[in-house]
């Protein structure tokens, strides 16, 4: 889940000015926990500790919430990732160290889950589109520093982001299925020597 900075300045009163990230936090939050239907300003509010006011300070309508929200969660889960493996050279390491993590972190945190669950809502529609090609689309350049050709990384980079997905829904529905513990290294290490096999089918 993404958590909310705690160093905005304070009011007059002591309590903490929220700013328009805190409330899109707060409603990324909300979402993993019940879906797009918790993001309700109210209950956002006393979660926050604030008032009805604090909202419509910083946003004309529970749309521009949503969309606030979604937009945290392409920076958080997808442009922040990224940035962060940057500093990795080698792309075999990267991508392992990209499984390694993002399941780890889909296991922990629903809210891959709940966006895929609520998809048919055009704002999350949108966002998920966007998201996917710009994964799938990391995930090819990945394979192409590999030595593949375009096509090839482009179809191993859909089959890679299938096998995220698939973690994501096992993880939460079944998560006895996976491996854990010592057994998990193994485990992801032939996940992604199957990857990058030539002779894959």
């Amino acid at each position: 889940m993404v958590k909310r900075r705690e160093d905005n300045p304070r009011d007059g009163g002591g309590r903490r000015r929220l700013s328009a990230r805190d409330w899109a936090d707060a409603a990324l939050t909300a979402i993993g926990e019940g879906g797009l239907a918790a993001v309700a300003v109210e209950p956002l509010a006393a979660r926050l500790g604030t008032t009805k006011g604090s909202f419509y300070w910083h946003f004309a309508n529970r749309e521009a919430l949503v969309e606030a929200a979604l937009g945290r969660w392409e920076d958080a889960c997808t442009e922040d990732v990224i940035t962060a493996l940057a500093a990795e050279p080698d792309d075999r390491r990267r991508l392992r160290r990209l499984f390694t993590e993002t399941t780890a972190s889909a296991a922990r945190d629903p809210i891959e889950l709940a966006l895929l669950a609520t998809r048919t809502h055009p704002q999350v529609a949108a966002a998920l589109q966007r998201v996917t090609e710009r994964r799938i689309g990391y995930l090819a350049g990945l394979f192409g520093g590999l030595g593949f050709p375009q096509d090839e990384a482009r179809r191993r980079a859909l089959l890679a982001y299938s096998a995220f997905l698939g973690h994501v829904q096992l993880a939460h529905a079944v998560p006895g299925a996976l491996p854990h513990g010592a057994d998990r290294a193994p485990y992801l290490d032939s996940v992604i020597d199957a990857l990058l096999r030539r002779d894959l089918a």
